[in-house]
């Protein structure tokens, strides 16, 4: 099965909702959009892989728009929801020519980063898209058309009043499981020992998963951002799930 869902006209993305009087609606996100800026090491990554790496988020609307166009071929697919600035993308696709890699992320200097860390690796097996991440899976990929996804150290959104923010929810969890492929994996990390229990609880519950708390994940470098909480005192969890038969 193709990839892609894109037959009919898609459902507004996020930020672009508006309530019955035209104002932007006020929607519940795992995520806030920051900064634009470039550092110069951004830049340059942009300038030399955007155009050929980076998928515009119109592009989506397309009604003819389909990922194996997008990679130029058909190949197992891998999605990573929130690369940062593709530290583990760039390494661990580098190491899979074999498989295509969609990396999503909102922050668009991070996303700068992975192009060049991606060009300095040389890979040539990922593409970056700054659509929700949530939303995409949801209208741009079918049922049982991925076999892997990788969530590193989502924002654990830690005060109580924000949990409702966490990515993973029961509703996530039950969208991953479905596009999943029978046998699939869904491979997370996290330095929040709470946010960790709080997946636990979450992916415990969807009955198509099945998994729990693993061994680090050898082929996952270990990134600036997992050495900061390291520095911090903060327990790094690895969590691996996998897709039950149909």
């Amino acid at each position: 099965m193709s990839p892609s869902v894109t037959e009919h006209a898609l459902p507004p993305r996020p930020h672009h909702r508006l309530t019955e009087d035209g104002r932007p609606l006020r929607e519940v996100l795992s995520y806030s959009r920051r900064g634009s800026r470039f550092t110069p090491r951004q830049a340059a990554g942009w300038a030399a892989h955007a155009a050929d790496w980076f998928v515009p988020d119109e592009d989506v609307d397309d009604p003819a728009f389909s990922w194996a166009e997008v990679f130029g071929r058909e190949a197992p697919l891998v999605v990573e929801i929130g690369c940062g600035v593709g530290e583990a993308t760039a390494a661990l696709a580098a190491a899979r020519p074999d498989v295509d890699v969609l990396a999503f992320e909102v922050w668009k200097p991070g996303v700068a980063d992975t192009l060049g860390r991606v060009g300095e690796a040389g890979a040539r097996n990922v593409r970056l898209c700054s659509v929700d991440a949530v939303w995409s899976l949801r209208h741009l990929l079918a049922p049982g058309s991925i076999s892997e996804v990788w969530t590193f150290f989502p924002d654990p959104w830690h005060k109580t009043r924000h949990h409702k923010r966490r990515l993973v929810s029961p509703e996530v969890a039950a969208l991953v499981a479905d596009r999943l492929v029978p046998g699939g994996r869904w491979r997370l990390a996290t330095d929040w020992a709470e946010y960790a229990e709080h997946i636990r609880a979450v992916l415990d519950d969807e009955p198509r998963l099945t998994g729990g708390v693993v061994e680090r994940w050898e082929d996952r470098p270990v990134t600036r951002f997992e050495r900061k909480g390291i520095q911090a005192g903060r327990h790094i969890t690895d969590l691996c799930y996998r897709r039950g038969a149909p």
